[in-house]
């Protein structure tokens, strides 16, 4: 059974990150810095966990916008840093934990959290300018992570009661994790500051003092504040510490405080806290009532013939393929795959298996991989075949023993904008399809 060891609090200013690379260990301004980090690398050293589960937010590097997530927790295998417009800082990309990763992501969604899940996204300084403090990595970092981004630069964010249950949920996935391995969880972010507006550069040291104080002993209390008053405490980026909260939900009840430091140099307040756990309080469920949980809503769904869930697991083995076909929604990259596809594949650097299933049209093939269905029909589109012809091959049916099957056999359509005056035949290979299309 997976294990949690403690949990650590740091800012995740990019100071952390500027100063480390350019070695201002020794320098008299940022030094004090440096020394708040010793006691924690030191812990890290001894405890020696397997994964860091990292509560972080990103600064609209790799999450925009146009698609913002209150929680969005990672279930790739590697992340790299992001480059946030004056190139990505020269550091190891770290592995992530994506078993622990789906796991924690169907308890969530089994205790009523309706998560997002990412994979294939660098992570900017949120995630690496406190991780680079905490863990050597040179050649390469000594465990794996699970990244949990949480959105707090959009509002209206996640309340800090909200943050908090998320940590109880968090703590009954981990603890009822099966393999035999110790996790310690990071909360980052904070303390006090504000970068915009008139009223950049405000601090305030005595509440921060007041939270690291609270976060420890009565993280409930914290709980009743609100979102405008965390801003006006703490200056509205330094709202951002509700994170925090997720970090103490995930601890036991009771917890014992090991370190601390906290120094304020320039904008922000630079902090870092170790909580070790005091008892190994069990989740109420059991891990059979839990699992029980988790599996309820898709249980029995194995049992559907020639039926594949588009599962964390095949999302996870999928993801370069459904990357490719994802592309062709761009015009440059229809063209080149239909004009130089084996170029395409190299950039992309898919296997010797992605290549030959869509060089073959192995519409089944490719389902059977863990390609989604949607990005099939995209490849249909381009290619000038319908979705009819699709459903038919993975079917493993001929097309015109299929199409009787079917109220209205001329029926045929595509997601095309443009669609041919006639689809292909979807089991034609490469050369034909280029042909076909070339005549339209």
């Amino acid at each position: 059974m997976a294990r949690i060891i403690g949990g650590i609090a740091t800012s995740h200013s990019p100071t952390l990150g500027f100063a480390l690379d350019t070695h201002k260990q020794n320098d008299p301004v940022w030094k004090p810095m440096f020394d708040g980090y010793v006691p924690v690398l030191k812990w890290l050293a001894e405890k020696r966990p397997d994964v860091l589960l990292i509560i972080y937010n990103d600064h609209i590097t790799s999450f925009f916008y146009d698609h913002y997530s209150q929680f969005a927790l990672g279930i790739g295998d590697s992340y790299a840093t992001a480059d946030e417009g004056g190139g990505p800082r020269r550091l190891p990309p770290v592995c992530g934990d994506a078993k622990l990763a789906q796991h924690i992501g169907a308890a969530l969604v089994a205790d009523e959290f309706d998560m997002s899940f990412f994979q294939g996204k660098t992570m900017d300084h949120g995630f690496f300018s406190p991780l680079s403090m905490l863990w050597p990595h040179e050649p390469d970092w000594p465990g794996k992570v699970v990244p949990l981004q949480v959105g707090v630069l959009l509002f209206p964010i996640p309340s800090a009661m909200r943050c908090y249950k998320l940590g109880q949920s968090l703590r009954k996935a981990i603890l009822t994790y099966p393999e035999d391995i110790s996790v310690a969880i990071v909360a980052t972010g904070g303390l006090s500051h504000q970068v915009h507006g008139e009223r950049g550069g405000f601090n305030n040291t005595e509440w921060d003092l007041h939270f690291m104080e609270m976060i420890e002993k009565d993280p409930v209390k914290l709980t009743e504040i609100t979102i405008a008053d965390y801003a006006r405490l703490g200056g509205l980026e330094g709202s951002e510490i509700v994170m925090w909260l997720v970090m103490r939900g995930a601890l036991s009840a009771n917890v014992r405080k090991v370190h601390q430091s906290y120094y304020l140099p320039t904008m922000t307040a630079l902090a870092t806290m170790i909580l070790e756990e005091f008892s190994m309080e069990a989740p109420a469920e059991t891990l059979a009532d839990f699992r029980e949980k988790m599996e309820y809503q898709l249980k029995g769904i194995e049992k559907l013939e020639g039926t594949y869930p588009y599962t964390l697991a095949r999302s996870l083995k999928g993801h370069r393929l459904n990357h490719f076909l994802h592309e062709l929604i761009r015009p440059e990259h229809r063209k080149r795959f239909l004009e130089d596809p084996e170029t395409l594949f190299k950039e992309f650097q898919l296997t010797s298996e992605e290549c030959d299933l869509v060089r073959r049209r192995d519409w089944q093939g490719m389902i059977h991989y863990g390609v989604s269905f949607f990005m099939l029909e995209k490849m249909g589109a381009v290619l000038g075949i319908s979705n009819l012809h699709i459903y038919a091959a993975m079917r493993g049916q001929p097309f015109e023993e299929f199409i009787k099957t079917r109220n209205a056999p001329g029926a045929l359509y595509s997601v095309a904008g443009d669609p041919p005056a006639k689809f292909s035949n979807g089991s034609a290979g490469a050369k034909e399809q280029k042909a076909t299309v070339a005549t339209k």
